[in-house]
């Protein structure tokens, strides 16, 4: 008899412990969107990862390769500015992206991560001569489309 209350105890521990990592998974995911082909670099690939953590906080996290040095551009800009449009269509400056080249090739590469509690319906890159401003320039380099 208590053979069989162990092994229903023990069911009902798996169960519970298999939701909970189900659950925890569908929250983990992150959705990918990929950049438009850019015409002012052309070359530079790219996607933007979307997920969620265990705050409800988006992480953004950016990949792209082939992207010229911003100083490198005509016009000639100082850095590339990662914005976000969020659901309630305001524009906000997430920062600079990090570049650099690859030991093995010489393929520039950008990455990006942040975190924010709006949620995001858009991602661009625009090329700025200050890191600083609130407001984004006209030189815009990449962007998705609205998700």
């Amino acid at each position: 008899m208590s053979r069989i209350r162990i092994n229903s105890f023990v069911s009902k521990v798996f169960i519970s412990v298999f939701t909970a990592l189900f659950l925890f998974s569908l929250n983990s995911f992150a959705r990918k969107v990929r950049f438009s082909i850019s015409s002012v670099v052309p070359a530079a690939r790219g996607y933007v990862k979307i997920g969620r953590d265990n705050n409800q906080n988006y992480i953004i996290k950016i990949e792209i390769s082939n992207m010229a040095e911003a100083g490198r551009l005509q016009p000639p800009k100082l850095t590339y500015i990662v914005w976000m449009v969020s659901d309630d269509a305001s524009t906000m400056n997430m920062g600079q992206i990090k570049s650099s080249v690859t030991l093995l090739t010489n393929r520039l590469k950008a990455s990006f991560e942040t975190t924010t509690p709006y949620k995001p319906t858009q991602i661009f890159i625009t090329a700025e001569d200050d890191p600083g401003y609130q407001l984004p320039g006209a030189q815009i380099v990449l962007t998705t489309k609205r998700f």
